[in-house]
C-alpha cells in the first residue's frame, strides 16, 4: 500500500537514545506498544504503556535471553502482507494481530569485541531475534515501516505527524534498504572475527613445540 497506517509497534533495540521520546510520540498518537526484555524496561519506568512480547506469544523468554521474538506470534504480524486477503484471513483464524512498525537494532557486537571478551562471551553478543525481526520486516516493506537505528526517528516521526500517522511507501523502502544493509554488515562482522579466530587458532598450534625426533628439514 502507497500510505501505511501505523496502529502497532514493536520495539527492541540495544542503542536505545532517542528510545523513549519516539515511542512516547507513538503511544501519544494511540499506537500499540509491544516490546522485550530491557526495552520493555525502559519504556515501563518512563510511564508509557507497553505489552511485554511474553504476554503477547504466552510464551517466557528462554535460554538466558536467546529466544524471544522467534515465534509465530510475533513473525506472523510482521509478515502478513496487508494487501493480501488470504494473510489477513489467516491473522484472524490464528488469532493473530499485524505491526505496522517494527523498531529493532542490534547487539553491540562490535563493542564485545572491543572489550576484548573471552569466546563464550564473545558468542553470547551474536544477534539472532534482531536481523531476523530486521529481515522480516524489511522483506514485507509494503505493509510495515521498519526502522533498524536512531537515525531515522525523526524523520519517520515528521512523516507520521505530516500524514496523520501513515507512512509513505518511499520512506519504508528506504528503510528496508537500510536494514538488509545493516544485517549484512553484522553478519560480515562476525564472519571476519569467526575467520580471524580460527586463523589465530591454527597459528598457535603451528608454532606449538615439536614433537620429540622430529626433523625440521
Amino acid at each position: 500500500m502507497e500510505f501505511l497506517p501505523v496502529k502497532r509497534a514493536l520495539l527492541s533495540v540495544t542503542d536505545k537514545s532517542g528510545l523513549v521520546d519516539f515511542a512516547g510520540f507513538l503511544a501519544g498518537n494511540g499506537v500499540e506498544l509491544v516490546s522485550t526484555g530491557g526495552t520493555f524496561k525502559i519504556l515501563t519506568r518512563a510511564g508509557l504503556p507497553v505489552i511485554q512480547v511474553s504476554t503477547l506469544t504466552g510464551f517466557p523468554e528462554i535460554l538466558d535471553g536467546r529466544v524471544k521474538t522467534l515465534h509465530p506470534g510475533i513473525h506472523g504480524g510482521i509478515l502478513a502482507d496487508k494487501d493480501n486477503p488470504a494473510h489477513l484471513r489467516a491473522l484472524e483464524e490464528l488469532r493473530l494481530r499485524a505491526f505496522d512498525l517494527v523498531c529493532v537494532n542490534l547487539y553491540d557486537f562490535s563493542g564485545a569485541l572491543e572489550k576484548k571478551l573471552d569466546l563464550r562471551a564473545t558468542i553470547e553478543e551474536i544477534d539472532i531475534g534482531g536481523p531476523c525481526l530486521l529481515r522480516a520486516a524489511a522483506k514485507n516493506y509494503h505493509s510495515v515501516l521498519v526502522l533498524p537505528s536512531p537515525l531515522f526517528y525523526e524523520e519517520a516521526r515528521s512523516l507520521l505527524q505530516a500524514g496523520r500517522l501513515k507512512s509513505p511507501l518511499d520512506f519504508r523502502r528506504k528503510t528496508a534498504a537500510a536494514a538488509f544493509a545493516a544485517v549484512s554488515a553484522y553478519d560480515a562482522m562476525i564472519a571476519a572475527w569467526m575467520r580471524e579466530e580460527m586463523e589465530e587458532e591454527i597459528e598457535a598450534e603451528l608454532r606449538g613445540p615439536r614433537r620429540a625426533g622430529s626433523n625440521p628439514g
